[in-house]
Order: C-alpha cells, then structure tokens, then sequence
C-alpha cells in the first residue's frame, strides 16, 4: 500500500513538474491568497500553506514570486521539501530536466566529498566489488523506510514496531548483521539478492555503517543490537537444536534475543558475577537466581543468552546458558543515557527453572564463550 501511494504520489509531481512556468508568471503569484514560489526548479503554489507556516506568514510572503532556493535551503533540509511535492504547480522555465537535477535523498548515495567511503566517490579497492555498491544500494533504500519511526521512537522512547521487525526478517537483514556462516541459509533471502556462499565481512560492515545513519542510537540499538551481540553465542557454541529452532526464530524476526552479562555489583567484571544456577532436586534443570543491568534488548527479547555462576570463583566457575522468558523471570525498563527505545533492561531471575540442555558450549566453560564473543562485539563496535 505504501509503495503504490508514494508511486501515484511520485506519477502526479512529475506531471505537475511537466507544465513550465516563466518567471513573468511566476512574478505575478506575489501576495497573500495567490503566493507562488520556487525552489530547485519546482514551483509551488504556497497560497493556503502560507498561513501554516511554522515561521509565519509574513517571512514566506516576503519571498512569493520569486525564485526562493538560497532562503529556503538556509532554513530548511532536503527532508521538509519532500513533505510539499503536492504543492508543485509547474517547473520554472529554463531549470532543466528534474529527473536530471533532483536533489539527492537519505537513500541516495551522497557525492558530497568524504560522506561515503573512497570506493564509493570513485577511488578503487581491493576489497569491495560493484556487488557490494548494489547492496549497500539495497540496504539504504531498505532502513529508510524506517526512517521517520525510528526519528519518532528516539525522541518518544516507542520500542521498534512488530512490522519492522517482520521487515527485517523477511529482507535477511538481521541475519546480514551477524556475518558470514551458515545461518545465512536460515533466511529466504539477504539484500541485494546476495547469495550466503557469496556473503562476506565487507557486506557486514555495510549494513552496520547503514543502520548507524538512521541517527538515532536508541531506537537502532532497539532494532537487534541485542541480537548482535546475543545470538553469535548460540551459533558458535550451543546445541544443534538450538541452532535450528532458536537461531531461526530470532533471524526470521519471530522472537527477541538478548545478551545479559552486566550486573549490578559487578558490571562488566565477568568473571566475579554473582547470578547463580544450582541443579534441581531432578537433576535435570538449573534453578537460577540473581540479577542482570543494562541488558540492551532485554525489555522486550524472548531468549536471555545468560552467564551464570555453576563453580566456583572466578572465571573458571562460569557457564552461558539460553533462558527462555518463562515464571520468575521478569524485565523493567530503565533510563540510560539514551532513549529507552533501545529497551535496556533490569534483569531479575528468581527460582527461574531452566533445562540442562540449555547450557551454551559446556559448564563452566562460558568464560571461553563470552571471550570468544567480544571479537565480533568489537568489531561492530570499530564500523
């Protein structure tokens, strides 16, 4: 429904923009009731807009009949234009084709010096391929449809939508973020109809410097940060079925995974935790008690990639296990010092039961686990 408006929308400017108007007409559209203005080519008819506009009528009126593109662009972005293509009557004679002098958008690839990397202005490289332009391509033209709810989200603190989520499983996107491997093949498709064999870390880096554009570091940590850093443990190290049912979920946009390490007393001092997993009387299951904090994703995630304390002190007395939202598990939102559209969580575990074949690589082994993810933890971090 959305593409099909925004092409009848796109089909009504261009027939608009197909009359030309010269500025003899254009001059005498110059008072209130009967305002014309035009900017970048495009004229508009500002007649009734006038006295909505958020800067007053008098400073608009100043400039009708005019050609107003440097007062314009002084005030406003690309952004606030896009919002009046139906205001469009006409195109001022002699401003050439519009198709040919469009203003470049969010989706567009920039050729303003140094906002893109060297391969994309034109140098060359050993690493990327005309393949990787088109993904980049496909994955920019991709987030910015998300591009006003995530601005709405950072600034209200509303979590990610279910749609987008849907989205993003759907497009491969999420799987793109974890890299190279074979999960690649637990999604219909990856963007840019790049195959998984043909899949590398240059197309990872791609879609971490795209998603960081949208700008809006709450609401995009909201949008499977999480995940990022949560679920590369359950695919280098937990069970098969893990891998196959879990890993799926989570990639597919299905369900919601985090990585909850962080304490309140201890922070990132992995190895002196204090969430505790006991053996149940069965012998079966851990009965897990403690606390996590600053858990990003928690709020909201289904599966908690977990380091627990099964042995003794230090790091050697540490295990990861997968816990499933289930009775004495809860999550609070708190404030960071961003929005809480990242949904960081208060983590609290209170006799939650959880099955032995939920643990992650092998007991007290999840230091080696938890070393092991910091790789591709940083990583993402440095693009």
């Amino acid at each position: 429904v959305v593409t099909t408006h925004r092409l009848a929308r796109l089909g009504f400017c261009t027939a608009m923009a197909a009359r030309t108007i010269t500025k003899q007409e254009l001059a005498q559209h110059n008072k209130s009731g009967d305002a014309w203005l035009a900017i970048h080519g495009d004229v508009y008819d500002i007649s009734k807009f006038a006295a909505m506009h958020p800067g007053g009528e008098m400073i608009i009126l100043e400039h009708a009949g005019t050609e107003a593109s440097d007062i314009f662009w002084s005030y406003h972005s690309f952004e606030v234009l896009q919002k009046q293509e139906r205001l469009i009557v006409g195109r001022l004679e002699g401003a050439g084709d519009r198709e040919e002098n469009r203003i470049l958008g969010a989706s567009d690839i920039s050729t303003v010096p140094y906002a893109e990397p060297s391969f994309w202005m034109g140098w060359k490289s050993t690493y990327y391929t005309e393949a990787h332009k088109k993904f980049r391509a496909e994955v920019r033209k991709f987030l910015d449809r998300f591009r006003d709810e995530a601005e709405r989200g950072e600034a209200t603190g509303a979590a990610p939508s279910k749609e987008i989520y849907d989205a993003m499983g759907e497009e491969g996107f999420l799987a793109a973020r974890i890299g190279p491997g074979e999960h690649l093949k637990l999604v219909p498709r990856l963007p840019g109809g790049v195959k998984p064999e043909e899949f590398d870390y240059f197309h990872e880096g791609i879609v971490h410097e795209e998603i960081a554009r949208l700008a809006t570091p709450g609401f995009i940590d909201g949008m499977g940060a999480g995940m990022v850093i949560g679920l590369p443990p359950v695919l280098q190290f937990g069970p098969g079925w893990m891998k196959k049912t879990v890993a799926a979920e989570v990639l597919q946009g299905k369900k919601r995974i985090c990585l909850a390490i962080s304490e309140p007393a201890a922070g990132s001092d992995v190895a002196n935790m204090l969430t505790r997993a006991e053996e149940s009387p069965d012998g079966e299951h851990y009965i897990v008690n403690g606390a996590k904090k600053w858990i990003t994703g928690g709020h909201a995630a289904d599966y908690f990639v977990t380091a627990v304390r099964t042995g003794g002190k230090g790091a050697g007395g540490v295990s990861m296990m997968l816990i499933e939202r289930s009775e004495g598990l809860e999550t609070k939102s708190i404030q960071t010092s961003y929005s809480k559209s990242a949904g960081t969580a208060y983590v609290t575990f209170e006799n939650v039961k959880v099955p032995k074949k939920n643990i992650i690589g092998f007991e007290n082994g999840g230091f080696l686990c938890i070393m092991y993810n910091f790789n591709h933890e940083r990583f993402v971090i440095a693009v």
